[in-house]
């Protein structure tokens, strides 16, 4: 059979204050699945059971955290990190992720996609001095600029210097929770992120995801958008990072890139690579369309359009 894509609510949840009318709203646009972003605020959640329940749409993934903690209006997939020097913070972590899990359970998803937390400083971001090079020098990618690849190198030996605690909790909080999602049948998609700070670096993944005891419930999900700003910064070779990661992937997170790094963009409309991208695409993989508010329903429906005539490969 082939896949179908679904639409992230990231692009109207903010818009609805009626679950119910937001799945009815991606429905009518034509998407059969969906995925229930980390916006979704718990005065929506009574709506979505009933769509659900009533066939409206099916809900193949959820975005931790979701529904949103009490007191969160906005969407928040780092309000509490599995990386934190603060125990209250990860015990808050596992407790809002578990309680995503059983969301998940209940409205029928597999897959809980989540984030792996970040590194934190006090004051100067990490990656400082490759923004300050890039933005002097436009063109030190493109070039194969041999300073600012050594001011890369320079710049991830001293993060990997400070991450080893946070990335040691991060591993110990993400093990905590396998057995849990493995009862309740979830899996959990493992992003990739787009800013330098956050956890894992990426050639990384392929080495947790080997770690965790099997059979595990985890396994590796990619963002298209994110790996082509890592990309762009010259820290991750886009296909590389695909090929190394392949026998684990779950599932993709699909958005472009316009020429000022901006993500979350119509596909088609930018700078990824798609035909790269969808090589590896197979049938067993969820797809999820994730847009900014910002794309026209025009922009939602081209997206739709192109995801699914690469789609109709899949497998053949």
């Amino acid at each position: 059979m082939t896949p179908v894509p679904a639409l992230s609510t990231s692009w109207c949840s903010h818009r609805h204050k009626d679950g119910h009318e937001m799945l009815r709203e991606i429905a009518d646009l034509g998407f059969g699945r969906v995925e229930l972003s980390h916006g979704i605020r718990i005065s929506l959640v009574p709506g979505i059971l009933k769509a659900v329940e009533e066939g409206v749409v099916a809900v193949g993934s959820v975005h931790n955290f979701c529904p949103l903690p009490m007191g969160v209006f906005q969407a928040a997939p780092n309000f509490f990190q599995p990386s934190s020097p603060d125990s209250r913070e990860r015990e808050q972590w596992l407790r809002q992720t578990k309680r995503s899990i059983d969301f998940a359970e209940q409205v029928g998803a597999s897959l809980l996609v989540c984030h792996l937390g970040s590194v934190r400083y006090l004051w100067l971001a990490p990656d400082r001095h490759l923004a300050a090079y890039r933005n002097a020098n436009p063109d030190a990618m493109k070039s194969g600029d041999k300073a600012y690849r050594a001011l890369v190198e320079r710049t991830l030996l001293k993060f990997r210097k400070r991450m080893a605690p946070y990335w040691q909790r991060t591993q110990e909080s993400v093990r905590a929770v396998l057995d849990y999602a493995s009862q309740k049948k979830v899996r959990l998609g493992l992003e990739n992120r787009e800013r330098f700070e956050e956890l894992p670096i990426d050639s990384d993944f392929p080495e947790f995801l080997a770690s965790m005891p099997l059979p595990s419930p985890a396994g590796y999900w990619h963002d298209s958008g994110h790996a082509h700003l890592k990309e762009r910064m010259g820290l991750i070779d886009h296909r590389r990072q695909l090929e190394a990661n392949a026998s684990r992937l779950l599932g993709f997170h699909l958005h472009d890139v316009d020429s000022m790094g901006h993500d979350h963009q119509a596909i088609g409309s930018g700078e990824v690579d798609f035909g790269m991208i969808g090589s590896f695409w197979r049938p067993e993989h969820l797809f999820v369309i994730e847009l900014s508010p910002h794309v026209s329903v025009d922009g939602v429906l081209s997206s739709k359009a192109k995801v699914e005539a690469m789609l109709a490969n899949v497998g053949t």
